[in-house]
Parts: C-alpha cells; structure tokens; sequence
C-alpha cells in the first residue's frame, strides 16, 4: 500500500498523470435527466464518472416542518435534506442500520449550499431525499447537483442553479498539484478533500479536510480559481438539461393558497376547540394552517385538488368578509313575508329584500312569486341604521322594461320618498308595539269604516 501510494503520488506530481489518465484540471464526463422518477414532486438523476445521485423532492405544508430540539434551542426547520448511502454504492453487501455521522455531515453540506438558492417567501416546507447509486469520489457534491436539478423539475423557483467539486491535493518535497474532481483513491491516497459549491455568481459553501499542517494562500487561491473553472463548466452540462425552473408544479404536488384575515377573526374560524376548521377540512378534503403575523391572521390552505382550495378559500372568505355597499352576493330565500323575503349570503350573513326590491313590476302576494330555498343574486343597497340589518335589492341587478318609466317620473312625489325605508320601519315598529300589554292597533282614516255607519252628533 505504501508503495502504490509513492508510485501514484509521483505519477501526478512528475507526469501530471492521474489515475483515470486526466489532467489536473479535467473534469469527468457528466450525464443527468430530469423527471426520473414520475410520481414524485420533482426528481433528477446526476452522474460524473462513477458517481451517480438519484434526487427526489417533497413538497408539503406548515405542518411539515420538523422540529430541531437542541440543548439551547428548539424550533421548527422547513427545509430538510436527507443524504443516503448505501453499501450497494461502492459494490458492499452489509445491513442498513441508518445515516451514520459521515451521511448527516455530507447531508448538511450539501444542505447549506441549496438553502440559500430557495427565496425566503417559499410557501412549502421542503424535503429533498438523495441516494447514492454508485460513488467513485465527490458524492456529496453529486447530491448538490442533483438536488438543483430536482428542484427545477418541481418547480421551485431558487434565483439560480448551484454546482458543486471536490477539490484535491498532493504535496511532497516542495511540489504541489491541485486535482479538480478528484476519486476516491485520490481523496485517500492525497492530501486535502477541498469541497466547494456555488452559482454563476460565486461560493455558496465549502468546507475543508486536510491531512497535512497547513495551506498557504497562493496554493488555497489556486485551489478557489481551479475549483470555479470546474463549477463553471458543470453548471453548463447541467443547464443543458435544465436551465430555468419549470413554471408549474408537478400534477401530484399540493397547491397552496394563502388568505390574509383580521387578527381578530383568527377565533371565528378556528372554532371552538377548532370545530369549525376541523369541520372545513373535512368538508373540503384540504389542510388549513393559520399563523398569526403582526395584526392579521395568515390562512394557508393546502391540497392537490384546485377545487378543493377554493371550495376552502370562498368558506373561509365568507366568514370573514365584511360586507360592502355595491357588493354582489348569491343568496338564497330563507324566509318568505309578506313584505319581503330574508335571504342568506356568504356562509352566515343574512338581510332582508323588500318586495319593493323584489321586481321592476308590483308583485301583490310575495309567496307566489318567491318560495323558500329560491336563489338569486343581490346587491347590497344600504343598512337599517337603527338595527343594523342589510338592505338588499334583487330589483337593481334586473334590466328595468321598457314599459316602465323613471321611477322619479311615473311615481308621486309622496309615494317616491323612501317608500321601501318607510316600510321597513312601520313593520319594525308594529313588531315592538305588538309586545305591549296596552297596544291598540292604530286605525288610519281609510279603515275607520264608512261615515254611514258612524254614529251621527
């Protein structure tokens, strides 16, 4: 071994010969394809030489996130990347007992440099699993490639694409040569394993394993130059796969839609012990999370179905929209009377259509016009300010005939004024009257009966 090792150190530092007959600065024949995987939210495949990783994402909600329990901190991470190794890589046949040390560090290497690529505003929590089908050296900054590949097919919009190299190193008797890419054999048999990933626009992450006791800055210099010549020509075999991120997520990914409600109604639509929200998911087949930022409520609805989140969405909307004179809703009868009909709107609002608003035409008896669990739309004209209630017209979303003229023309001034206002408070006040023990109904000049039959003085 001593020997082999002598003979391959000198090869590289008299020939500038390698292993695999390249040059200190060659990088090995790259190979990778998108959507490998069909089901999934987003995969890829990347290989160099005799290096292969195998990406896949998964896109999921707030309730996803995993929960980082430290001695000092604890909170919630939504971005996870999980590195596998497994013996069948290097040709080995021994048990899975799980990720040990050298996997999570190769895994938040690797983590590091495609977080910082993922905008801030991402709505999902993200987990991108990558296994290594084969591996001759470079591994993990195979799983760096891969995984940007795989966020691109899934349509994860990072600002840019990330590459990453394996940097080596052999010095001996005062000569040194840096290897770009290097195997495995020359990450055991050299001096240095110089990790380093980035953009076009320069390092992300990189971290160092040396064996000897330091490194000058004119050899680290030379390393950094070497490395961004190789990530710069990776970052172009892999664009020529993928260039830019999809613009649409895969068909099995969850949409998401987010609600900005007032803080104060955060309550209204959790529920109590969350019996409303819980009841919304069920009805729905969506998941809702609600994060309280500031002064509003953020309502996040998740599901793979678009119908589903807006069926969630005009629900949560409706429970919490305020209504707005002008504004257009689809009511339906819930009462019909002899003035008018109650209608509801929105989930929970209701307001009274006077059967003044009811058509253009006279309608003489409402319930032969108008049944209960009719629907139609209306439009918020006003509200009763005594009461509160909603006033609302069918009759101003309908074309007026032309057989009608202007109200303000074919109609006296005294029956014009406020007829369906002066309606609703006579009913108003005949129903508080009606609750007094000393009522007598009042009898206008027309129902006093006819002067015949009054008693003569």
């Amino acid at each position: 071994d001593k020997l082999k090792k002598h003979i391959i150190r000198m090869m590289v530092l008299d020939k500038g010969q390698r292993l695999d007959g390249r040059a200190t600065d060659q990088i090995r024949p790259i190979w990778s394809e998108i959507g490998y995987l069909p089901s999934t939210h987003g995969s890829a495949i990347f290989t160099r030489g005799e290096t292969q990783a195998l990406a896949t994402i998964t896109l999921g909600t707030k309730l996803d996130k995993m929960m980082v329990d430290t001695a000092l901190d604890s909170y919630f991470e939504k971005f996870m990347l999980h590195y596998n190794f497994p013996a069948l890589s290097v040709g080995e046949v021994k048990p899975n007992r799980g990720p040990g040390r050298r996997e999570v560090g190769h895994g938040n290497l690797a983590g590091r440099s495609l977080k910082k690529v993922i905008p801030d505003d991402f709505p999902y929590t993200l987990r991108i699993v990558s296994d290594i089908l084969e591996s001759n050296g470079s591994s993990s900054m195979a799983t760096v490639c891969a995984g940007a590949l795989a966020m691109m097919d899934g349509g994860v919009p990072i600002t840019s694409a990330v590459s990453g190299i394996a940097m080596g190193m052999i010095s001996e008797d005062g000569k040194n040569a840096i290897l770009s890419d290097i195997l495995g054999d020359e990450d055991a048999l050299g001096d240095m394993d110089f990790k380093v990933t980035g953009t076009a626009n320069g390092i992300v992450a990189c971290q160092m394993d040396i064996k000897i006791d330091g490194l000058s800055f004119e050899l680290l210099g030379q390393a950094l130059e070497q490395a961004k010549a190789g990530r710069l020509h990776i970052l172009g075999e892999m664009n020529k796969t993928i260039a830019q991120p999809n613009d649409d997520l895969k068909p099995h990914a969850p949409r998401l839609m987010t609600i900005e409600i007032k803080k104060e109604q955060i309550g209204e639509v959790i529920g109590p012990g969350g019996k409303v929200i819980q009841e919304i998911q069920a009805q729905t087949g969506t998941v809702i999370t609600i994060e309280e930022i500031g002064d509003k409520g953020m309502v996040q609805i998740s599901s793979s179905n678009k119908e589903s989140i807006d069926m969630a969405a005009d629900i949560i909307r409706g429970m919490t929209h305020v209504p707005q004179i002008g504004d257009v809703y689809d009511a339906v009868v819930q009462s019909v009377m002899p003035y008018g009909v109650f209608v509801g709107f929105l989930k929970k609002q209701s307001g009274l259509v006077h059967v003044s608003e009811l058509s253009h035409s006279r309608i003489a008896n409402v319930e032969e016009v108008i049944s209960e669990g009719d629907k139609f739309k209306v439009k918020l004209i006003g509200v009763d300010e005594k009461t509160g209630k909603l006033k609302l017209s069918r009759k101003a979303l309908m074309p007026k005939p032309d057989f009608i003229k202007d109200e303000d023309e074919s109609r006296p001034r005294h029956e014009r004024e406020g007829s369906s206002d002066h309606a609703d408070r006579r009913s108003n006040q005949e129903g508080a009257n009606q609750g007094r023990k000393d009522y007598r109904p009042n009898r206008g000049r027309d129902n006093r009966g006819h002067h015949d039959d009054r008693r003569k003085s």
